[in-house]
């Protein structure tokens, strides 16, 4: 049973506007996330999230399309270059 301060879940509310999402615009969303992350995880010297971080959007890069591909490609090879810094330091 629910506790009474707990809103009820629209399920199929929840499932209508999921669907409405642009996968483009998820990923683009999803790749920021894990470029600001990776960036956090190299100025904390956390190099094997950080690796995993730059994985990650590596993985997501060739799904983007158009100038913020282009700017994902930028951002990609410079923490690629600030990973490769830190890890022969």
């Amino acid at each position: 049973m629910a506790e009474a301060d707990e809103p009820e879940v629209d399920i199929e509310a929840l499932q209508q506007q999921l669907a409405s999402f642009s996968v483009e615009q998820f990923l683009i969303s999803a790749a920021s996330t894990i470029a600001s992350l990776a960036y956090a995880k190299l100025e904390r010297e956390d190099l094997p999230q950080a690796k995993k971080a730059i994985d990650a959007l590596a993985a997501l890069a060739p799904l983007l399309e158009g100038d913020l591909a282009a700017d994902l490609g930028v951002v990609l090879t410079k923490l690629q270059v600030a990973y490769a810094e830190a890890a022969s330091a």
